[in-house]
């Protein structure tokens, strides 16, 4: 018989802080510096997977990848400036600190890298509501392959048959679903419901104020699906 939840996992851009659209710009103009003009739109649609991967997804995964280093640190180079303007989405800590005082263990899983991610926590500033937090830095291949999923569950001591995922975009359910653990999507990155749902989304929230608002709701629909 299937767990009860006693975990989240979190995706933290798009989910826990509103930082998509800064990454569109920043990977917008790097891209541009080494003469690629990839629509914004296509850009956006690909955050949430870590630089190992979006670069094929734009480019295509026979382009000429000798200037993929110069362009992920060019847009390392033009995101970092963006960091003061990070602020948590609506009722993103008061969630955390939730889910942590139901006993809930909460982790951190992201395609970010560890200096972006000392930014994010910074922006957070949810420590005290933490178990675990992983990083692109921790796993060999970023969403939506499932290793940094897979990290968070073994630092958190959790197992998959007990966790949900909270995430903004297609990759998030689809990494969490290549370990059978049900992902509740937030819109908040930009996203609409369909997408998501239609992806395998257990349910979808506006933001994670909304999530909050129907915390209980939403864990036991995630709890459901994993027993189907």
């Amino acid at each position: 018989m299937t767990k009860p939840v006693t975990g989240v996992l979190f995706d933290v851009d798009g989910t826990l802080v509103d930082s998509v659209y800064l990454h569109v710009v920043a990977w917008w103009q790097a891209l541009r510096q080494h003469d690629h003009d990839v629509p914004m739109a296509r850009i956006h649609r690909a955050i949430g997977m870590g630089s190992d991967k979006i670069l094929d997804e734009l480019l295509g995964a026979g382009h000429d990848s000798s200037d993929d280093d110069a362009i992920r640190a060019a847009h390392s180079a033009l995101y970092a400036p963006l960091w003061p303007a990070l602020r948590p989405l609506p009722g993103a800590r008061r969630l955390l600190d939730s889910c942590a005082d139901r006993g809930l263990k909460v982790v951190l899983a992201t395609s970010a890298s560890h200096p972006e991610l000392d930014a994010l926590l910074h922006c957070l500033d949810a420590d005290g509501s933490l178990t675990a937090v992983t990083s692109a830095d921790d796993a060999e291949q970023s969403k939506p392959a499932p290793d940094i999923v897979q990290v968070a569950l073994e630092r958190s001591g959790l197992s998959a048959d007990e966790t949900v995922f909270v995430g903004d975009s297609v990759w998030d359910v689809r990494a969490s679903g290549q370990l059978s653990i049900p992902c509740v999507g937030l819109t908040s990155g930009g996203l609409c419901a369909a997408e998501l749902l239609d992806h395998g989304a257990a349910g979808v929230y506006e933001d994670p104020q909304d999530l909050l608002d129907h915390l209980d709701e939403a864990l036991t629909t995630a709890f459901r699906m994993a027993l189907a």
